[in-house]
């Protein structure tokens, strides 16, 4: 039953990239939030499937759920949800992302129903693959660059200072509990008891 096309209700895509290189950069918070999820629910995501890891099929606020951490690198982030989604039958608005967001301070996070990339390759890619960006996404702030001249990719490729870490523990928990939050009681709910967290 594990990959059976009826098993899924929704998908829960956390963004970033792979390699241990990576790991503790301000991109691939959305790998360390789906961790935490992945935890709180018992579970891995450890199963390579649909060019991401997943986790076995997992009840979460109810629904039956498959975590992801596509292996595409961030900038083809949508070619994995595209495959678990049609594979799925999952229409946009039940597959829920989590992403970094340079526009939020660290420790902050956002829930949203919709909305456009802002900028960000990995929401880009997966706006572009569903045709659409109607599906709800969770941002984890990583802080602005310090001045406008800092390059972006160096910015969201670097890592956190101690006491950014610090801050960023507490985003990282809610963002999970938001998506579990999401599932249960629905995106209005969750957004009005995390967002600006």
């Amino acid at each position: 039953m594990l990959f059976s096309s009826k098993s899924c209700d929704y998908l829960i895509v956390g963004l970033g990239n792979p390699g241990r290189e990576y790991e503790r950069t301000r991109h691939n918070v959305g790998f360390r939030a789906i961790d935490l999820l992945a935890e709180a629910l018992g579970t891995r995501i450890n199963r390579l499937k649909f060019r991401a890891l997943v986790s076995p099929i997992v009840t979460c606020g109810g629904k039956k759920v498959l975590l992801m951490k596509p292996q595409t690198f961030m900038n083809n982030s949508g070619d994995a949800v595209k495959l678990a989604g049609a594979f799925y039958k999952l229409p946009p608005d039940r597959i829920l992302v989590i992403s970094d967001d340079i526009s939020l301070a660290i420790g902050r996070i956002r829930v949203r129903e919709s909305g456009s990339a802002g900028g960000h390759n990995g929401l880009k890619s997966i706006i572009a693959q569903l045709g659409s960006q109607e599906f709800p996404r969770f941002k984890i702030g990583v802080g602005a660059k310090p001045h406008p001249d800092y390059d972006l990719a160096d910015w969201v490729l670097s890592t956190f200072s101690a006491g950014e870490e610090k801050d960023l523990k507490p985003a990282l928990e809610h963002a999970a509990a938001a998506a579990e939050d999401v599932l249960a009681h629905g995106v209005p709910h969750a957004a009005n008891r995390y967002n600006g967290k």
